[in-house]
């Protein structure tokens, strides 16, 4: 049976207090697992305003109607408004997702912070962003974490290099066909990379003739022939776990239907046969999505 791994992104206050609990009442109505990573510091979301210039940007934001999945306040935390502590204030929230039997993971600890300015930054820089995430998941869970994936599909060496020396299991940071083991300019990092290998609802609807009334076939049309190490799904809990919910079901009744395994990402990679292949990981572009993110290179 392929396996098809549900990645869920929580980014903001709203998407944990409101589609978190939405997504885990589905997943487990329709007994699918599934790993959620945490965004565990402040909402600054407003603050990505400063990207309004990033070539690809706008036409995202006007595609996707960013104010009625997020909400006006969303877009105003960290300016007009100051940012939840999305850790402090959820730490209940995030912990009741465990109990339901899912696997957690970290996201980041300032979504915004990490995703806008990690890719330029020194090795300090990254150690202290990723040391407060880690410090605030052992401060709700008790536990050390061992999975995380990056904000934005945004990474450094230093970064890269953390996944190892924090003793993660794996790290979904990256967009790719297939599992690998991540070199950067030759530095083997021996911490699997587990990529995002299927498109985004946000970066195909509205796009060529794609509408939410048909992107659930879309996609479906993309896993019709399973490839041999399956696939990983990225997924918002602003999104899916919002007004794109009947998209996810239909997503979840298709997959089935084509005989996948919905797994979380600790599932998928127990289940994977064979040693992963060395892919070098690179900077490049995804069609639909602004800016540049981390690939899986040759």
């Amino acid at each position: 049976m392929p396996q098809l791994a549900l990645k869920i992104d929580v980014d903001t206050y709203r998407g944990t207090c409101e589609g978190v609990p939405r997504l885990v009442e589905t997943l487990k109505r329709h007994d699918v697992q599934a790993t959620f990573f945490f965004t565990l510091g402040p909402d600054h979301t407003g603050r990505a305003i400063r990207r309004v210039f990033r070539p690809g940007f706008l036409g995202k934001v006007s595609r996707t109607s960013v104010l009625e999945h997020y909400g006006l306040k969303t877009l105003l935390y960290g300016t007009l408004l100051p940012g939840p502590d999305i850790g402090r204030n959820c730490a209940q929230i995030l912990r009741s997702v465990r109990d339901a039997g899912f696997e957690v993971g970290i996201h980041c600890y300032d979504h915004i912070r990490w995703q806008d300015y990690v890719a330029g930054k020194d090795a300090e820089w990254t150690r202290r962003e990723m040391q407060r995430a880690v410090d605030r998941f052992i401060e709700i869970f008790g536990i050390a974490p061992k999975a995380h994936a990056a904000a934005g599909w945004q990474m450094n060496r230093h970064a890269l290099r953390l996944m190892q020396l924090l003793g993660f299991d794996y790290s979904s940071d990256t967009r790719g066909t297939h599992p690998f083991i991540p070199t950067w300019n030759a530095e083997i990092v021996d911490c699997p990379q587990l990529p995002t290998t299927l498109p985004t609802l946000d970066e195909i609807i509205n796009r060529e003739g794609i509408t939410v009334e048909n992107v659930a076939q879309h996609l479906l049309g993309l896993t019709a022939n399973p490839p041999a190490m399956g696939h990983v799904f990225t997924l918002h809990a602003e999104l899916e776990g919002g007004k794109w919910m009947p998209v996810f079901e239909q997503l979840i009744i298709g997959w089935k239907d084509q005989n996948y395994k919905l797994v979380s990402l600790r599932q998928y990679l127990e289940n994977l046969k064979g040693t992963l292949p060395r892919n070098e990981l690179v900077i490049g572009t995804v069609d639909g999505r602004s800016g540049t993110l981390a690939m899986q290179g040759k």
